[in-house]
């Protein structure tokens, strides 16, 4: 697929057709990476750490063996109060 990048604003833009997103499995509103490589522009779709899982899910995470304790952050700097 041939494109031109066009001045938009005070960037530059490429228009991606919808099946190339598509076959790239991206949508619009997704986060992508883009990258130089070997002279070339990247661009990959991000793995989202942002997936949302309840809270008994997370809490299914926990190792049963875990122990929490406390933890000594130093003495207060400025106006923090402990």
């Amino acid at each position: 697929m041939i494109a031109e990048i066009k001045k938009w604003g005070n960037s530059q833009g490429l228009k991606l057709t919808k099946q190339l997103l598509s076959d790239a499995q991206i949508s619009v509103g997704d986060k992508v990476d883009i990258d130089i490589q070997k002279g070339q522009i990247v661009i990959a779709p991000v793995k989202s750490l942002e997936k949302k899982h309840s809270l008994q899910e997370l809490i299914s995470l926990i190792p049963d063996d875990y122990q929490s304790s406390e933890v000594n952050w130093g003495s207060p700097i400025g106006k923090e109060t402990w």
